[in-house]
């Protein structure tokens, strides 16, 4: 019996003591379009970075093609016929396609082969003179392809592929990827998508939290079976007193956000949130979350559609974000790194530098200093931060859970009643994470009006009063709490 092209099996990996995969394992065959499902870190793309040399495993065994292999890094990957393309492209923008080709391959000969490749067998028309960064998404993709395929790849693993493709893009693309496995390539596609997994996989293997938890025929799995095992089935919540909304305070009417090649990252979305009331957005990542919230912040300028902050009586599309923070808007941006904290300014500068545009701590060229030091101190001890040695401490020296709480002490510091909070517990401990909630919840009990975006169904499941679930841009569907969480899972999914 020939044995399969590649075996992982009981793969661990931790990040910053996180599991990331536990136990987790995939066997795909020669010739086989192999589908890897999954919800958001569920930990899919881990455990193809290690099949591709990427990342070590703490422990576990790999095998191509029957043979014990320990990869030194992504190059050894691929001169053992290993290609990877990623959700995120590695292409030189600025470059043409057949310098990127160059580059990738080693030389012109090789690109002629890759270009000739292209056009016999993927079909793909690449123009080699037209430069990266004036090729649509399908194009750069197209290309990648042909770099793994021509670099001898005999396993091509494809990560959410068809994520950010038209219908027919996707379509074409996927049809592309069965013409590949035809010819002996075995091929991961690495998904959420329940209809690519039914449509074109010959087997699928489903991944949840850090571990293989199912292996099945997608075409003899039903659509219940396959949300099933790909969301699980948790235990029943405890009872929560649920918000009692009261008037709207943020509407998005028929929001429209695009992407930098001109299609639509949020296609239309609307949606409302009451005072008191915590509304939760579901989706898959990738699919106008974060676009949506830039929007809402004021970063992003809509290319249609109206934002209104009900209170203030506003339509308020147009006003700056500091203009939407003075109506009452408190943000927890989903990186609080690159977007809410300023690390290399301290701590009391990070708490004050949204306000003192406001006078609160006197006119500018009198701000008083001793003012900021004591809101700081108040704010940091009501909100139990952590690690702080001085107010004068540079933020960047916080850990992840001890920033987001200080984070949130600064935009709960005053009287906010839009609070829009982007996976506010990403990468925190149980602890912090329980923290985070509970602010969360105080600040809908005290009238707020709470817009959470998150991709962990457990926490939009365990906070929320109403969900929406969000896929390609727009509000696919709408729950009131408790909602049934294999009928938001099936809207996540199957919505592809």
């Amino acid at each position: 019996m020939t044995p399969p092209r590649l075996a992982l099996s009981d793969i661990c990996k931790r990040f910053d003591g996180f599991p990331a995969l536990d136990g987790a394992g995939l066997s795909v065959e020669a010739g086989e379009v192999h589908a890897l499902l999954g919800e958001n870190g569920a930990g899919k793309s881990s455990l193809m970075n290690i099949a591709a040399g990427l990342y070590t495993p703490d422990s576990g065994h790999m095998a191509l093609d029957g043979v014990t292999a320990a990869l030194r890094g992504p190059a050894d990957a691929r001169a053992r016929g290993i290609g990877m393309v990623h959700q995120h492209f590695r292409l030189v923008r600025p470059f043409t396609v057949a310098e990127n080709l160059v580059l990738a391959l080693g030389g012109k000969a090789a690109m002629r082969g890759a270009l000739a490749l292209a056009a016999d067998r993927l079909g793909f028309a690449l123009d080699p003179d037209r430069r990266v960064d004036s090729l649509s998404v399908a194009e750069q993709q197209q290309v990648e392809i042909v770099k793994a395929m021509a670099g001898g790849a005999r396993l091509l693993i494809l990560d959410e592929p068809t994520a950010v493709l038209t219908d027919a893009e996707a379509e074409r693309l996927l049809s592309t990827v069965r013409g590949i496995a035809a010819t002996g390539t075995a091929v991961v596609l690495v998904t959420h998508k329940l209809p690519d997994v039914r449509r074109f996989a010959d087997k699928v293997t489903i991944l949840r939290a850090g571990r293989t938890v199912g292996i099945v025929d997608p075409r003899a799995t039903s659509d219940d079976d396959l949300t099933r095992l790909t969301v699980g089935e948790r235990a029943a919540l405890p009872p929560r007193e649920a918000g009692t909304p009261g008037r709207r305070r943020l509407e998005l009417i028929g929001l429209r956000c695009l992407r930098p090649d001109g299609r639509p990252a949020v296609d239309g979305a609307d949606l409302h949130v009451g005072a008191g009331e915590i509304y939760g957005l579901a989706g898959v990542s990738g699919n106008g979350q974060s676009e949506l919230a830039e929007a809402i912040a004021g970063v992003r300028r809509p290319a249609a559609g109206v934002i209104q902050f009900e209170d203030a009586g506003a339509d308020v599309t147009a006003l700056t974000p500091g203009a939407r923070r003075r109506l009452g808007l408190a943000c927890i941006p989903a990186d609080r790194y690159a977007h809410a904290l300023a690390g290399d300014l301290s701590i009391a500068e990070n708490f004050a530098v949204g306000r003192i545009d406001r006078g609160d701590y006197g006119p500018w060229g009198w701000v008083d200093r001793a003012a900021i030091r004591r809101a700081t101190a108040k704010a940091i001890a009501e909100h139990d931060v952590q690690g702080v040695r001085s107010l004068g401490q540079k933020a960047a020296l916080l850990s992840g859970g001890n920033a987001q709480k200080a984070v949130i002490a600064r935009e709960f510091a005053g009287n906010q009643t839009i609070i829009l909070a982007h996976s506010p517990s990403r990468g925190l401990d149980l602890k912090a994470t329980a923290a985070v909630h509970a602010r969360l919840t105080e600040a809908r009990a005290a009238g707020a009006a709470v817009l959470l975006i998150s991709e962990d169904l457990d926490e939009v499941l365990s906070l929320a009063d109403r969900i929406g679930v969000m896929s390609r841009g727009r509000i696919v569907a709408e729950f009131a709490c408790p909602a049934d969480r294999q009928a938001i899972g099936r809207a996540m999914v199957g919505h592809g």
